[in-house]
């Protein structure tokens, strides 16, 4: 089976090392088997997209030689490939699943859950949903009429435990219902939730190969469920190891981190900005400055280390210097 590989970043901010990394290890993966490479800009939460991100992304992945088969910019047989393009779709992949009893309206406020005190998932920290729609209440549904605003939509989550083996990680299981509960498909302000929406494509899309960070990994055993409701085989998933900053917490703003894309104009070396993350992954010699396609001979997925590691800005930093 020919290889689908992807990297779907969200255009909140501009390009920083954590996200290039994903690029660089989903672009490996894709070309070291021969495969296709697809480039999907999710933006379908239009709240949280930032103006000139897309763009800044596209133009920094082509700088650092990252090029994609099907993507804004080259055509392909499943485009569009802007999530923001794709809401008729989105709907009517929901529409399957209301007509199906799948999924159902809810009518709690984000205040209203807030008041209840409900657990969260000590994995990724998602709010964990005990179904109270299920059974629902007419005055509730009445003040959301009253206020002009439609429910949102949840997916029917069962008993059950799904599982998968991550290339990375290892085994991975999780038994929805305990762990998410309901989860969103379609928020009350009209925006599709990110479940439904990258499920959804990867099917439509055809990507047999999902390589991501670890902050995504308490997200597959939710996708896996809406996979096989919608009739969608599983993907191969491979969650990498984050990039942390010097608190141990994931790399971000406040660590004052560079975006690859102010490196970029600046003058940086894009062979070096390779280097350093291929090397703090152990694929090539610290120091090494380097094209990704060098990478492609040595590639093995499996030497990839599974726990996260601290960024060293000032390596990155001095990678950069031409």
């Amino acid at each position: 089976m020919k290889i689908r590989g992807r990297f779907a970043p969200t255009p909140s901010g501009d390009p920083h090392p954590g996200t290039i990394q994903t690029a660089l290890l989903a672009w490996l993966s894709a070309r070291a088997q021969g495969g296709r490479f697809i480039l999907r800009i999710e933006d379908v939460d239009g709240a949280r997209v930032v103006p000139g991100a897309a763009e800044r992304m596209i133009e920094t992945l082509d700088w650092l030689g990252l090029d994609w088969d099907e993507g804004p910019g080259v055509d392909g047989p499943h485009g569009p490939y802007v999530q923001s393009r794709r809401t008729g779709f989105y709907q009517e992949m929901l529409d399957r699943l209301i007509n199906r009893g799948l999924a159902y309206p809810c009518a709690c406020s984000r205040s209203f859950l807030a008041q209840l005190n409900l657990p969260r998932d000590p994995e990724d920290g998602a709010l964990i949903y005990p179904g109270i729609c299920r059974a629902p209440d007419p005055e509730r549904f009445r003040e959301l009429e009253l206020r002009g605003r439609p429910p949102a939509w949840r997916f029917r989550v069962e008993p059950e435990t799904a599982a998968f083996h991550d290339l990375i990680q290892g085994p991975v299981s999780q038994e929805v219902s305990r762990g998410a509960g309901d989860f969103v498909l379609k928020r009350g302000d009209g925006y599709f939730a990110y479940q439904l929406a990258v499920t959804a494509d990867d099917i439509a899309m055809g990507v047999t190969e999902v390589v991501r960070g670890t902050d995504l990994l308490f997200n597959t055993p939710r996708q896996l469920l809406l996979l096989r409701a919608l009739g969608g085989k599983a993907p191969v998933y491979a969650h990498m190891p984050l990039l942390l900053g010097p608190d141990g917490e994931k790399l971000a703003k406040r660590h004052q981190a560079p975006s690859i894309w102010k490196l970029k104009q600046q003058g940086a070396s894009p062979g070096g900005i390779t280097g350093w993350i291929a090397s703090g992954l152990g694929l090539c010699e610290p120091g090494a400055r380097l094209k990704p396609a060098e990478l492609l001979k040595s590639w093995d997925i499996r030497r990839i280390p599974a726990r996260p590691r601290v960024a060293d800005m000032g390596e990155l930093l001095r990678a950069c210097q031409t």
